[in-house]
């Protein structure tokens, strides 16, 4: 056997470079690349560095965290505005989210903490879809002010050859952070669907890497040293190397994990079944409570156990390094009907600056919003319904209303349940209106023609007809029409403008019907008059 030392990947990246720029004035450093010279410096300039300098020293990215002073009802109260319900799992989070970022403070400060041994408070959410489990962590990472990444479990495998690596979860939340490694040291993880890699035993169609992806999550969510390139990104290990034959220093090569705080969750669907049955088998405790017909099964989630994750086919150690949990429940109608009308972040205000965009408004009911909480109820999907339900509402009137001269109109329950007769009415009652707008685009049309090209196109009276005639008989635009028609207008009016100096041309009936034979005879006129008066 050889004793030779393995080839070094940086040393080959050197070679080529210099094979690629040898017939070049480029000169590649001959410093020896090694793993500690990698740094993620993407995007920074040689001519931006000193303005990032004075930035970074002017405000501090963890100035929030060093003062952190936040207690669990104020961040429960800030929760209250964004989503609905869901009471344990806001004081759950909110105590545990205190207890991490007040060590983190402590750390950073210098100070030692009471316990000499800190357990980190990684939180478990169960839960069905669409109830605010990525919603509640996305406000408390901005609360905070920590950069948040979000990945489904799914998209990862055990070695990384197919699918992603779980450390590239870290190597995104530097990302998220600008580049900022010691700000993404104190970051948010939130891995989503971690149901669908718990291994099963004898489980046939399980992915059978769903162990080796645990495994490694747990090394995540203990304490490593992460590198901050994935050894298959030849690219950023190419840039790596650039910047450093630039002249610039080694800097950190990897990043902590110790205090980022990882959140996962998940539906669970079938550990709730496991849970009912175990519960209802007992003729004691929980189980004699639990026989309401019309309860959600998803609320037998807050009663899970370790054993019930481990029998589910999750790891022990993995398990134990999720000890914060809670269940979220499913959201009801009434619960749906909140949301829209008290979050700050309903997306019914979406809505309201769509057709604002337009210069349109819209009222709603309190009756057509029940109904719309009603509908997004039988959709299954949470709070995910609401927006499948007013995409189906107003998707006619977005692509109508714009188009025509209806600036507002109402929202009744009767329009939820059948939008196209309420969107007729409306169209019947602008219609002595219409006219006004198909005019407006024309004009329209012509300003941009001239911005573009320069010359002023003026439309007769007539013109403007049978634009409008032509439009209703193809049911198109009168912006698209018009882009048709006079396609390669502006190439006649140039000859033209450079025969006569003529900029402002008036549009008759005529050059809508057939525009290229009216343009050749206002050339072959501009012609001509060039030579009655060559002067």
């Amino acid at each position: 056997m050889s004793d030779k030392e393995p080839p070094n990947p940086f040393e080959e990246i050197q070679r080529q470079l210099n094979e690629l720029f040898k017939d070049s004035n480029v000169k590649v450093s001959t410093h020896t690349f090694n793993e500690s010279d990698i740094l993620d410096d993407a995007d920074i300039h040689d001519g931006d560095e000193a303005s990032l300098d004075e930035a970074s020293s002017a405000t501090d990215p963890l100035e929030k965290i060093r003062h952190f002073h936040l207690k669990p009802k104020e961040v429960r109260d800030y929760l209250n505005r964004f989503v609905i319900r869901q009471d344990d799992a806001k004081k759950v989070l909110s105590v545990a989210i205190c207890d991490h970022y007040n060590h983190v403070r402590q750390s950073l400060s210098g100070k030692k903490t009471i316990a000499k041994e800190y357990s980190k408070q990684n939180i478990l959410l169960l839960g069905p879809t669409g109830v605010g489990k990525t919603y509640l962590i996305k406000n408390i990472a901005r609360l905070i002010g920590v950069p948040f990444v979000k990945a489904d479990a799914t998209k990862f495998s055990e070695t990384g050859y197919v699918g992603s690596d779980v450390e590239d979860l870290v190597r995104d939340l530097v990302k998220a952070a600008d580049g900022n490694i010691e700000l993404a040291e104190h970051g948010i993880i939130f891995v989503d669907e971690i149901d669908k890699i718990a291994s099963e035993a004898g489980a046939g169609g399980r992915d059978v890497s769903g162990r080796g992806v645990q495994i490694n999550l747990l090394k995540l969510m203990e304490e490593t040293e992460v590198n901050l390139f994935s050894p298959t990104d030849m690219m950023a290990q190419m840039q790596a190397a650039m910047e450093i034959q630039r002249g610039k220093a080694p800097q950190r090569k990897s990043i902590n994990t110790g205090n980022i705080l990882f959140i996962v969750s998940g539906a669970f669907d079938k550990l709730s079944e496991t849970i009912k049955k175990r519960l209802t088998k007992s003729q004691m405790g929980f189980g004699a409570a639990q026989q309401d017909s019309d309860e959600d099964l998803s609320s037998y989630l807050r009663y899970a156990e370790t054993t019930d994750f481990t029998k589910y086919g999750f790891e022990p150690e993995f398990i134990g390094r999720v000890p914060v949990r809670v269940a979220c429940r499913a959201l009801s109608s009434q619960d749906l009907a909140h949301i829209l009308t008290t979050s700050e972040g309903s997306i019914l205000n979406q809505y309201y600056d769509d057709f604002r965009g337009y210069g349109i408004t819209f009222n709603i009911t309190a009756q057509a919003i029940l109904a719309i909480a009603e509908k997004a109820s039988t959709e299954g999907t949470g709070a995910r319904g609401l927006m499948t339900v007013l995409e189906q509402l107003f998707r006619d009137f977005k692509f109508e209303l714009p188009s025509s001269a209806i600036k507002s109109f109402d929202v009744t329950a009767d329009m939820v349940e059948d939008p196209l007769p309420t969107l007729t009415t409306l169209k019947e009652q602008g219609a002595h209106l219409q006219q006004d707008v198909w005019r407006a685009d024309i004009k329209r049309f012509a300003a941009g023609f001239e911005k573009m090209h320069g010359f002023t196109l003026e439309f007769k009276p007539l013109a403007e007809e049978a634009l409008i005639e032509a439009a209703l008989k193809s049911t198109r635009s009168i912006q698209s029409l018009c882009e048709e028609k006079f396609n390669d207008f502006e190439h006649g009016l140039t000859i033209i403008h450079r025969n006569s100096g003529q900029t402002v041309f008036r549009l008759g009936k005529l050059a809508i019907q057939d525009p290229d034979k009216e343009l050749s005879k206002w050339v072959v006129r501009s012609i001509e008059s060039l030579k009655k008066d060559p002067e």
